[in-house]
């Protein structure tokens, strides 16, 4: 059982590399413990709550196979990130590459795409990914989502899915989120949420930190923490059930001041009853 905040990353390292692997072998999807498959911890979080699934038809057939197969999110924040031409795109965590590649798609030739990713593995199929489906405006980066590398008031707008949940310090990641945001730049993250009664200890009953349930924050966490970041206009909407107390939201808010170091507590390892 992983139990510091480096077992945990990298036992969250190595669960993605499975499911890219797997992509990439033709054997499967998700990768086991991964948030798109079922958690032997809960009978609560199955397919149809994450994964593929979550996008339509016609956003499936604009990408390649391997991208579909590997989306291992809980929600499509490309429905929600209201993109316009010319823009600059990061999707933290980006993965198999789907978000960034509808992504790139929407900005347009004149706009960038960014995916930034830790997984050797599921880097390395993102970009495959990317040149089957043509978009050339795309560039993957490798890093952690604690310490995005871009430079300040880079970027217009932050997507993510199904990410923020496995970070080790989700204080450093809103900090850095509103960092390299310009002025007026926004979030539209999907992320599975825990209702505000729910304990850390009880959200690890409930699932593993790699299954996306024992690392989630509470909703009102996520919005104090927002705000502590700098970010304002913030919104958590629940939009389906993922465990009891646990959804898959939608989270979006706007930059518009400056940014301070928040004092949101940490979820602490020791309460990662459900994890691995």
């Amino acid at each position: 059982m992983a139990t510091t905040a480096d077992e945990l990353r990298d036992e969250v390292r190595r669960r993605y590399a499975e499911s890219a692997r797997a992509v990439t072998d033709g054997s499967a999807g998700c990768g086991s413990g991964s948030c798109c498959a079922d958690d032997s911890s809960t009978n609560a979080v199955g397919s149809a709550k994450f994964g593929e699934v979550l996008y339509d038809v016609d956003q499936r057939g604009e990408l390649p196979d391997a991208a579909v197969l590997a989306s291992l999110g809980c929600g499509n924040p490309t429905a929600v990130a209201d993109l316009h031409e010319g823009e600059t795109v990061l999707d933290l965590g980006s993965g198999g590459g789907i978000d960034v590649i509808l992504s790139a798609r929407r900005v347009g030739p004149g706009g960038t795409a960014y995916g930034l990713d830790m997984t050797d593995e599921m880097l390395a199929l993102a970009t495959n990914n990317a040149k089957e489906a043509g978009v050339s405006n795309v560039h993957f980066l490798k890093g952690v989502i604690e310490q995005i590398p871009l430079p300040a008031d880079s970027v217009d707008v932050i997507i993510s899915n199904c990410v923020i949940n496995l970070s080790v310090d989700k204080p450093a990641v809103l900090t850095e989120m509103a960092r390299v945001l310009r002025p007026g730049g926004r979030i539209g993250i999907s992320d599975v949420v825990a209702e505000d009664h729910l304990s850390a200890s009880e959200r690890a009953e409930r699932g593993s930190y790699v299954g996306c349930i024992a690392g989630a924050l509470s909703k009102d966490e996520y919005e104090v923490g927002l705000r502590a970041a700098g970010f304002e206009h913030v919104s958590v909407e629940f939009t389906h059930q993922v465990a009891d107390g646990m959804h898959g939201a939608i989270v979006k808010a706007l930059k518009t001041g400056e940014p301070e170091r928040m004092g949101l507590p940490l979820i602490q390892p020791a309460a990662q009853a459900g994890c691995c």
